[in-house]
């Protein structure tokens, strides 16, 4: 690395990146610096690369640190590299932006000097955009539950999965919840794989129904472990693998294996951790899945009567959805 005014530059992926303020503390916990997390980024290079590289990316940007102020950016400014591979992306309501995509590591520690700790990932490719070729099970704790609820879930998800024959990849938010990936084949839709996801949901809701809901509403879901569904709705990005969460730990958002379910513990995957770890995910691109049994468990509940399920406010109205608006705010039927 050379000095550059107060700045270094960092050799990475054939070019040299300029990473200013280093010694700025970003995570108070260990007073880990800028550079520290560059590091980091550095020494998961090839992990991260397998997670993240080709897909476009949003930006969500912390210049004080884990405690400051933040904010997301869909755009690449007009003052980035010339390098900088980027495309265009579409938001539900259809405006455009031109978003990052990740080629190398270098784009990283771009993004990282910018203040981005972490990413939000595309479930597609940059080069194929009209398909979505990851499946996320996103398990949310809510009404007071936590980690230990969502590892509980996490083995109903591996349950479900190991009995329709899909192969499956989890990994910690870098919080209280955990993901489920199932990586696919090219060969569907976002609004195909959030029919599948909501399969998973109300499958796992109706095996469950004391410990997992599907319901969008909050005020349904009780002290439940919630599986969002909507977080593979199309153009929707979700915190992204090996990604740094705005902690003042600076945990990560790890890939494990399995067989760890039981003793997994998030608070520990830190940058300062997580670099001895082997990568759970390595071979998770070697065979991609079908969703066809999900989307025969959605056409199942279809055809018994049920509907498809609210969308976020910022989607237009699709066909087909429900009123979306809470039960407790619903017009009730006047009085004959």
């Amino acid at each position: 690395m050379a000095k550059k005014d107060d700045g270094v530059e960092v050799e990475v992926s054939g070019r040299a990146v300029r990473v200013s303020s280093p010694a700025k503390v970003l995570f108070e916990e260990r007073g880990e610096t800028k550079l520290d997390l560059v590091n980091y980024y550095l020494a998961v290079e090839d992990a991260a690369l397998r997670a993240m590289q080709g897909r476009p990316v949003l930006m969500e940007r912390y210049p004080n640190g884990a405690t400051g102020k933040s904010f997301f950016q869909k755009r690449v400014p007009d003052s980035a590299p010339d390098w900088l591979a980027q495309t265009i992306v579409s938001t539900p309501n259809g405006t455009t932006s031109n978003a990052l995509v990740i080629e190398d590591l270098a784009h990283v520690i771009w993004a990282v000097n910018m203040g981005c700790l972490g990413f939000h990932v595309w479930p597609g490719k940059a080069a194929d955009p009209g398909s979505a070729d990851e499946l996320r099970i996103d398990l949310d704790p809510f009404g007071g539950t936590g980690f230990e609820e969502a590892r509980a879930a996490a083995g109903a998800v591996k349950a479900l999965f190991d009995e329709l024959g899909i192969v499956a990849w989890p990994k910690t938010t870098g919080n209280r919840g955990i993901h489920i990936y199932v990586r696919l084949q090219p060969r569907w839709d976002g609004f195909e794989v959030r029919r599948a996801a909501i399969a998973v949901a109300r499958e796992l809701a109706r095996r469950h129904p004391d410990r997992i809901t599907d319901a969008w509403w909050k005020e349904e879901r009780g002290q439940r472990i919630f599986v969002d569904f909507n977080q593979n709705a199309p153009h929707k990005t979700v915190f992204g693998a090996w990604s740094v969460r705005a902690r003042v730990g600076a945990q990560v958002s790890t890939p494990f294996a399995w067989d760890e379910l039981d003793t997994i513990s998030p608070d520990e995957l830190t940058i300062a951790t997580v670099p001895g770890r082997a990568d759970a995910w390595a071979h998770a691109d070697d065979t991609p899945q079908s969703l066809e049994p999900l989307l025969a468990m959605w056409d199942a509940d279809i055809e018994s009567g049920l509907t498809d399920l609210p969308w976020p406010p910022v989607y237009p109205k699709m066909p087909g959805e429900p009123p979306r608006v809470s039960p407790s705010r619903a017009k009730k039927p006047a009085a004959e």
